[in-house]
This record gives structure tokens, sequence and C-alpha cells, in this order.
């Protein structure tokens, strides 16, 4: 009963987040990793990789039951294949007395004849051959297939990793491209504010023009980084539908807002026990193993196979009464000849098997390295967003002190112009820094298996 809950609660949510990207309305970031884990063409790929090893692992199944195999033959000659010729002569006629026989004094006369065979001929046989040992092939031929569902199923984890790690960066991304832009029109509205304040006391003869100048650029500018951070969303957007697998929407909207809370201490794990986890550790280990059980398919072809079976057939030649038949035979096949190259076979497999024994090894610690720069990096940018989080303080610590003068007439116009354009800077920096730790902290639980 749980689980039905559980699997009409995530049916539930799947058709809600469709219904809201066709509606144009606000998606969550669960939303949109909901969306693009169903619609997504590499997630789509991986399904159906893993659908296929399947059915490879059921067709090596198959093999250890008896081959079954049917064949028939119906022959109608124009003249008879084979012909049998007699010669004539005199026959010694018997009188029921053996001793008679090599003397006997009547003959009868037996002329030559010519008698065809195989004018027609129908026949049938159906074969079942049960493998007792071949080697071990077949046992490692499914092993091996299983191996290649595990592999299929770590590469299928793999892509999704891949893909919620990719939705949320650009998530975030476009969160922090609204972000920009709120910030631009606030900044917009200032100065939009400061131009009427310096038009009249240009005009009352209390500035210079140029003060006024310096205003009207400034917001030039401001509305230029507006035009370019609005097509920079519009181009996200577009990106971003493409990966959930939805139509393009331009008014999509994402509503989880960019806060960052906590410690990255909080979500810090052992990397070594991590690294069991993390499905591209696995598919190094399933590659051993693979490699492990071709050294024994190898081996198998080299070795001799013996197998059991039965048939039954049928026979009707010319004119002959139709004939059924059936027999039990057993079959050994010793490869002899190819024993000299099969050595030379298992070297090469032996030498692939330990490629890729150094390829696990090597492997795992380049992972084990990802993981501690994954760290470090979600390290520093948790500083750096410290740090800009103090800039912005500054920044508007800064503007008010500024702005307080340029109302009493302590500063100038372009005094007052550089605080605000610290305090926009200030917080553009700390919107990259919060997007970015997200992404970063995404990332670290991606490589550390979560």
């Amino acid at each position: 009963m749980k689980n039905m809950t559980r699997t009409c609660a995530a049916g539930l949510v799947l058709v809600l987040s469709a219904g809201l990207a066709r509606a144009g309305e606000r998606l969550t970031l669960e939303q949109s990793k909901a969306l693009a884990l169903r619609n997504n063409v590499a997630m789509k790929n991986g399904r159906l990789e893993t659908e296929a090893a399947r059915e490879a692992k059921r067709a090596a199944f198959t093999k250890y039951f008896p081959s079954v195999s049917a064949t028939g033959l119906a022959l109608e000659a124009d003249d008879p294949l084979m012909e049998i010729t007699s010669g004539g002569g005199d026959l010694p006629v018997y009188d029921g007395d053996p001793a008679n026989l090599p003397n006997a004094t009547q003959f009868a006369y037996f002329p030559s004849t010519t008698m065809g065979l195989l004018g027609s001929l129908k026949t049938g046989m159906v074969t079942a051959v049960q493998p007792v040992f071949a080697g071990g092939r077949i046992v490692n031929g499914n092993r091996l297939a299983a191996l290649g569902v595990e592999a299929s199923e770590d590469r299928a984890r793999l892509d999704r990793n891949e893909v919620l790690h990719d939705t949320e960066r650009q998530y975030w991304q476009i969160v922090s491209l609204a972000e920009k832009m709120r910030t631009l029109e606030s900044y917009e509205a200032l100065l939009r504010r400061l131009q009427a304040q310096v038009e009249d006391a240009w005009n009352a003869g209390l500035v210079m023009k140029n003060d006024l100048l310096k205003v009207r650029l400034k917001l030039s500018e401001v509305l230029l980084n507006k035009s370019k951070v609005e097509n920079g969303r519009s181009l996200a957007v577009m990106a971003f539908c493409r990966h959930l697998g939805i139509a393009h929407d331009p008014a999509l909207e994402l509503s989880d807002p960019l806060v960052v809370e906590g410690s990255p201490e909080a979500c810090r794990v052992d990397h070594k026990a991590a690294l069991e986890s993390r499905p591209e550790y696995k598919l190094l280990q399933a590659s051993v193993r693979a490699e492990t059980l071709k050294t024994r398919l190898t081996r198998g072809e080299y070795l001799p196979q013996l197998g059991v079976g039965v048939a039954g057939m049928y026979m009707k030649m010319d004119d002959a009464k139709g004939r059924t038949s059936g027999l039990v035979f057993g079959t050994l096949s010793v490869p002899l000849s190819g024993w000299w190259g099969g050595a030379h076979a298992l070297g090469e497999q032996r030498a692939r098997e330990e490629i890729a024994r150094n390829t696990l090894s090597d492997g795992g610690e380049l992972l084990l390295l990802q993981m501690e720069k994954a760290w470090k990096d979600l390290a520093d940018a948790d500083r750096e967003l410290a740090l800009c989080r103090d800039s912005e303080a500054q920044a508007d610590e800064n503007l008010k002190v500024n702005q307080d003068g340029y109302d009493n007439g302590l500063i100038t116009v372009s005094d007052l112009l550089e605080a605000q354009a610290l305090r926009q800077q200030a917080r553009d920096l700390l919107t990259e820094a919060m997007a970015a730790y997200r992404v970063k902290l995404a990332g670290y639980l991606q490589v550390t298996g979560r």
C-alpha cells in the first residue's frame, strides 16, 4: 500500500510538472528535475540500453537448453539419379537338393535388366542436441550477460546524476540572471530619481551640465546591461526547455529563491567510503570482472565440447513405403589444431585483464582526486560567498553615507554614482557567488555518489 501511494504521488508530481510547463507557470527545482528525468534524451537512451542488456541476458539463458533443428528435402528427378544394371544369362534350375546345384543339367535364361533409383525422394529430420560440457562458455556467457545488465544500470545511474547536476546548474543560472535583472532595475530606479534631481538642480543653475551628462551616461550603460542580461536569460531559458524536453516557453519562470543556508561541513563525507557508491567506480570494477569472464570464455573455446542428442527421421524413396526411425547420439569435439594459436589468444586476453585492473586502480585514485577537488571548490565557494556578503554590506553602507552626503551637498554627483555602481557590482557578485555555491554543492553531492 505504501509503495502504491509513493508511486501515485510520483506520478502526480510528473503530471503537475508537465502541466505547469505547458501553462507557462512557475517551475520549482524538483519539478524541473522530474521533467528532465522523464524527457531528457540521455535518460531515454539509458533506459533503452538497460532493456537491451536485459534482452541479451535472456538470450544467453536460452543456451542452457537443447538446440532443436528441423530439416526437410523433397526431390523429383526427370531421370533416376542412380541406375543398377544386371547382365543376362543362364540360371541353373534348382531341384531342391543342394548337392545337385553345382552339377545342374537344366537351365533357365535370365535376360539383362536396368533398374532406376532415386527418381523421387522425400525425407525429414528433427534433431535436438543438449550441450553437456562447452568449456564453461555457456555459464560464463550468462555471467557476462548478467554483468552487462549491472553495467548498463550503473551507466543509467551515471547519466541520471549528470542530468540532475546539469538541471541544477541551468536552473540556478536562470535564477541568477533574474536576480541580476532585478538588481539592474533597482539601480535604474535610483538613477532615474537621481536624474530628476540633477535636472532640477541644473535648471536652477546649481550644478554643471557635466553632472547631468554623467547621470545620463550611467543610465544608458544600465539599460544596455539590462538588454544583455535579458538576451542571456532568453537563451538560457531556451536551452533549459530543451534540456527538460518541453516546448520552449519564453515566459517560463523559476520559483525557487537563490538562497544559501548552512555550512558545507554538514554534507562532507569520507571520500574513500563514498568511492564504492560511485557508478563510475562500479563500472571500472565491472570492466575487470568482464575481462576475467572473457579470459574464461577464450579458454573455453579450446577445451573439448560434449553434447548428447536425439533425432527422428522420416524417409520415402521412389515407390517404396515411407519409413520412420529414431536415434540417440553423442558428440565430442576436441580442437586439436587450435591449441597452438589458442595459447597466444589466451595470453592476449590475460594482458587485457591486467590492463583493466590497472585502469581500476588508477581510476579509483582519479575519482578520489575528483572528490577532493570538488570539496575544495565547495569550500572556496563558501569563503567567496562570505566575502561577497561582507562586500554587499559595506557597499550598502557606503551608498547610504554617500546618499546622505549628496543630499546635504557635501559630495558630488560623481561620488554618488560611484557608490551606486559599487553597490550594484557587489550585489551582482553576491548573486554569482550564491549561484556558484549551489552548483558546487550539487557537484560535490554528485561526485560523492549522492
